[in-house]
């Protein structure tokens, strides 16, 4: 056997959503800032993401959490989250699987029964707290970059639904949050076809009459994703955010909580103190506590702390042959949609 890259992975899911951590291969990405660093796998060089990303060496569900030489002197590590659309800047139930990965296999020594570890992400310095008892993480809370609320009852007409409204805000990346009850649906397992194609649909037509300039970072222009929302009758937010090529977020979804608070505190609905749980369309829950008031750029913002817990389930390392035929993957219909 002869490779000519070789990549190892501490494979993790949170709530059920699947971040293989990239622990061992990947020595830098060009860039003097994590924005930059993004910028550049998303602009000159998709190789590695597309290596990783597609089949035969994965599939659409699931995502790579790269980790890096911080370029902030404080913090841990860098932090850029690879999916098959795209490398984005911030998740948070990839940012707990990397948190995750760490501690428990001792790459950051963990402190019991707490241990700090601070992300370097082009959205800026995600602090992650990680409750640890036996040598396990029971759970990781991260104070998330500021969410703010870029557009609120923004309106796509569209001839299936009619006027579909969503707020459009930041979280970490960009969001269209859009009620489900607009498009007849409930966010349930056996909805979730239809969810995932319908939103990534939506994100599209979005997409195209909507830049999602952010105020300060070039690099995170752009809507990533429809997240439908609903509410329980105990009161949490039940979620689904809808992801490309076409499927769902297994998780709560950190980013879109983190969003769905200052979508809140924007109609007069939150205020800090406040704690929303966040449940997905499997059941699992996220926690959200609104700390604080800030702003972003011109945008009234807030500052949140998102906890959930991770578990490891597997080592991987990952080789490409050189003359296997198809070093930077595929993708084809019957798996990743149209």
């Amino acid at each position: 056997m002869r490779w000519s890259r070789t990549l190892q992975t501490v494979d993790v899911h949170c709530a059920g959503e699947i971040g293989r951590v990239v622990t061992g291969g990947v020595v830098n990405i060009p860039g003097a800032t994590m924005a930059e660093k993004l910028h550049h796998l998303n602009t000159q060089d998709d190789s590695l993401r597309k290596l990783l990303c597609s089949e035969p060496r994965s599939g659409p569900a699931g995502s790579f959490c790269l980790l890096l030489p911080a370029c902030d002197p404080a913090a841990d590590v860098g932090f850029i989250v690879l999916q098959p659309d795209q490398a984005h800047a911030m998740s948070g139930s990839n940012a707990m699987c990397a948190t995750t990965a760490l501690l428990e296999t001792g790459m950051i020594p963990m402190q019991e029964p707490v241990s700090v570890v601070t992300l370097d992400t082009a959205a800026g310095l995600v602090r992650a707290t990680a409750a640890c008892k036996d040598g396990k993480v029971t759970k990781v809370t991260l104070d998330m970059p500021p969410s703010f609320v870029a557009q609120k009852d923004a309106v796509l007409e569209t001839p299936e639904w009619g006027p579909v409204r969503y707020d459009l805000c930041f979280g970490g990346v960009f969001y269209a949050l859009v009620d489900v009850a607009q498009i007849g649906l409930t966010i349930t397992p056996e909805n979730a076809r239809d969810l995932a194609m319908i939103g990534v649909d939506l994100r599209n037509r979005i997409a195209a009459v909507e830049a999602a300039p952010h105020p300060t970072t070039p690099a995170l222009n752009g809507l990533a994703y429809v997240m439908f929302r609903s509410d329980e009758p105990d009161g949490a937010l039940r979620t689904c955010t809808t992801l490309r090529p076409g499927r769902t977020d297994r998780s709560p979804c950190g980013t879109g909580s983190n969003s769905n608070m200052a979508a809140r505190h924007a109609r007069g609905a939150a205020k800090p103190g406040d704690v929303v749980i966040s449940r997905s369309i499997i059941g699992g829950e996220f926690v959200t506590e609104f700390v604080e008031e800030t702003t972003a750029g011109p945008y009234p913002a807030t500052r949140n702390r998102v906890s959930g817990q991770c578990w490891i389930y597997g080592i991987s390392q990952i080789g490409l042959d050189p003359t296997d035929p198809f070093p930077q993957g595929f993708t084809l219909s019957d798996t990743w949609g149209g």
